[in-house]
């Protein structure tokens, strides 16, 4: 289990507004750099080279690229209304945190920004005849690295947004969570597994937020309890939805004190589930994208039988990656393991019941039950 700040960090890096103000900072300190290291360039070397041709193509990438990169947040938004008619809502966002996407309008914004640094530069003669050198090299360089993505882009457009596309990002998704919790059953802790009443001797904590458990720190919560005989009963797991009337977790041993605004604060909520520690919602998502399809408006049972393979394979990979015995690196920490039963309901339910009039889809449900209950160990 990583950190909370790592937890934060990771997601931060998922923005596109941060790969986009990386690589715009990035081209800007290039622009610059030239000004730097013009007194490295012989006197010579700038009447031979066409340092001169700098002046022209920084103008046309300054306008193409400003171009490039409206019509591709055009073409961003349309792939994201496309995801989630098409698909599901809860798919839209993988499809923002597409990492070819972000990448693309990142070059195209920070290729804008160094044409425009380095106009602004030679229009107040920073550069010199030795300068326009480096810039008109680093210049070729960026027009290479813009060739290279538009190829990229152009191939990347022709699935963005599309239901297969987006349905194979959330199977990803679904196969990296899992694989996660099959290799820490209890993230971490301690197996509660007489988890349907409060244990003896606790008192339950109570949220002050609403909404849904997105992430839980297990490392910030095992270090409050160091040196100290308590335990926690974890009752909300990611996923959750948590009110102040219902405890998110029961502390052993005496009353409840100061320590329970700790571990509340390692608790992070959201508005909206995540696909980040929770396992049934990958399957929630997938179950959506098959009834979306089952439905009359759409009536596509071949994409309801291509995820119903999907989520088969899903779980499958999820019960190889399960070990016999269970890693404790939190023992202070009670929490309870997921349910096999749960997990089917999660997603074959949903998918029978929206299918109950196709015979191709309850076959289909029936042999992925069958394929998993000979398969799960």
């Amino acid at each position: 289990m990583i950190s909370r700040w790592k937890w934060i960090l990771k997601q931060t890096f998922k923005k596109l507004w941060f790969r986009a103000t990386l690589f715009a900072i990035v081209a800007i300190i290039t622009a610059l750099l030239s000004i730097l290291f013009k007194s490295m360039i012989p006197e010579s070397v700038s009447v031979k080279v066409g340092a001169e041709a700098v002046d022209n193509i920084l103008n046309i990438l300054a306008s193409s690229m400003l171009a490039v990169t409206t019509f591709s947040l055009s073409i961003m938004v349309t792939a994201y209304g496309s995801a989630t008619t098409n698909v599901t809502p809860r798919a839209t966002r993988l499809v923002v945190e597409d990492v070819t996407t972000q990448n693309v309008l990142a070059t195209f914004i920070g290729s804008f920004l160094f044409s425009l640094v380095g106009i602004i530069a030679l229009s107040m003669g920073a550069y010199g005849e030795r300068g326009r050198v480096i810039l008109f090299i680093v210049t070729l360089v960026v027009v290479a690295l813009i060739l290279i993505t538009l190829l990229r882009w152009i191939q990347h457009l022709t699935s963005l947004g599309r239901v297969g596309e987006t349905t194979a990002k959330v199977e990803q998704a679904a196969i990296e969570t899992f694989i996660a919790r099959a290799r820490n059953p209890c993230l971490g802790g301690y197996p509660w597994l007489e988890n349907n009443e409060q244990p003896k001797g606790t008192v339950a904590v109570y949220p002050k937020k609403i909404g849904y458990v997105e992430y839980i720190d297990m490392v910030k919560l095992s270090k409050l309890l160091t040196n100290d005989p308590r335990h926690i009963y974890l009752v909300a797991q990611p996923g959750s939805f948590i009110h102040p009337s219902m405890p998110v977790l029961y502390l052993s041993q005496g009353q409840e004190s100061s320590i329970s605004a700790d571990l509340l604060e390692t608790i992070i909520v959201s508005d909206v589930r995540s696909f980040a520690q929770d396992p049934r919602f990958c399957l929630s998502v997938m179950a959506e994208i098959a009834c979306r399809a089952l439905s009359p408006a759409v009536n596509d049972p071949g994409t309801a039988i291509d995820v119903i393979g999907r989520g088969v394979r899903i779980l499958s990979t999820y019960a190889q990656n399960k070990s016999d015995e269970i890693e404790v690196k939190y023992p202070s920490v009670h929490v309870a393991p997921l349910q096999n039963n749960d997990l089917l309901e999660d997603f074959f339910s949903p998918v029978a019941r929206d299918g109950a009039s196709m015979r191709e889809i309850q076959i289909r449900v029936l042999k992925g039950l069958s394929m998993l209950s000979k398969g799960w160990p």
